[in-house]
C-alpha cells in the first residue's frame, strides 16, 4: 500500500490536497487514479485510510476514510552528527530514520569539512524514509549549529555516548551493558575526529559515555550507523 506523509490535520471526511511532487508520483509513476486507496499520516493523528477524490493538471485530492493505526509516542533515541559531505549526510539521514531515530541534529566542530546543508532537502529525504519504513512520525532535522550548544540542550534526556577515537574506550556493547532503555543521544564526531579540546570538554559532561566501534577507522557515515544499530540491539526498540 503507498503510504504519504502529509503535513495537514488529518480526520475522517477531510479532503486532501496533493502537493505537485505526491501528486505526480501518485499519479504518473504509481498510477494510481479515483476510488484507489493509499495510506496517509503526518505524525500527530495516527495513520489513516484514504482514497483518490479527483485527479486533473491543477490538482490532486484525497478524502480521508478511517483511522488504521493510533499515534504512538515519539522515538527517544537522537541522533547528534557533524556536518559531513552532501551525499554521505543524505545517507545518514534516511537510513538513521529507518534506523528508529526520533530527532537529527546536526553540528558545526572544528574540524567539520562541510559548511551548510540544505534542510528542506533533508527533511524531505526523512520523510521519503518514513514513509517507507512503516513510521507514523518523520524525525526533525534541526539546522546545523555549534556542538557545544546543541549539547547544551541535553539531547536525549542528558544521556549521550560518543564514538572516542583515543583508543582507550570500551566498546559499545559493553558500555551499555547494564544501562537501561530510555532517551538516549549518540554523538558522531567529523571525518577528521573530534579535536583534544572537544574530547576533553565532551568528558566532562554529566552523562555522557566514551565508546568505541572496534579497531578499525570508520567513515562518519558508517559509523553512524553502525552506532544506532548497536544501541537498538542492545538497549533499543530492536529487543521487543
Amino acid at each position: 500500500m503507498i503510504r504519504l506523509y502529509v503535513d495537514v490535520d488529518l480526520a475522517e471526511g477531510r479532503e486532501i490536497a496533493l502537493p505537485d511532487v505526491q501528486a505526480r508520483y501518485l499519479v504518473q509513476v504509481m498510477r494510481r487514479g479515483p476510488g484507489d486507496e493509499v495510506l496517509v499520516f503526518n505524525g500527530r493523528d495516527g495513520e489513516w485510510a484514504a482514497a483518490v477524490a479527483a485527479t486533473g493538471r491543477r490538482e490532486t485530492r484525497l478524502r480521508v476514510l478511517n483511522r488504521i493505526r493510533i499515534q504512538p509516542p515519539r522515538e527517544d533515541l537522537v541522533l547528534v552528527m557533524a556536518l559531513v559531505k552532501r551525499t554521505p549526510l543524505e545517507t545518514v539521514i534516511a537510513k538513521s530514520v529507518e534506523l528508529g531515530v526520533g530527532e537529527i541534529r546536526l553540528v558545526t566542530t572544528e574540524r567539520t569539512n562541510a559548511d551548510h546543508a540544505r534542510i528542506d532537502r533533508l527533511e524531505a529525504i526523512a520523510a521519503e524514509a518514513a514513509e517507507q519504513t512503516g513510521r507514523l512520525d518523520v524525525p526533525t532535522v534541526h539546522a546545523p549549529e555549534p556542538m557545544s550548544r546543541a549539547l547544551d540542550g541535553r539531547p536525549g534526556g542528558g544521556r549521550l555516548i560518543f564514538c572516542d577515537e583515543a583508543g582507550d574506550a570500551p566498546p559499545l556493547l559493553e558500555a551499555l551493558g547494564g544501562q537501561p532503555p530510555g532517551p538516549l543521544a549518540v554523538l558522531i564526531g567529523p571525518e577528521g575526529g573530534f579535536s583534544t579540546s572537544e574530547r576533553a570538554g565532551l568528558i566532562s559532561r554529566s552523562g555522557v559515555i566514551a565508546v568505541s566501534l572496534g579497531p578499525r577507522i570508520l567513515r562518519a557515515d558508517t559509523a553512524a550507523l553502525s552506532a544506532l544499530t548497536l544501541v537498538q540491539a542492545a538497549i533499543g526498540d530492536w529487543r521487543t
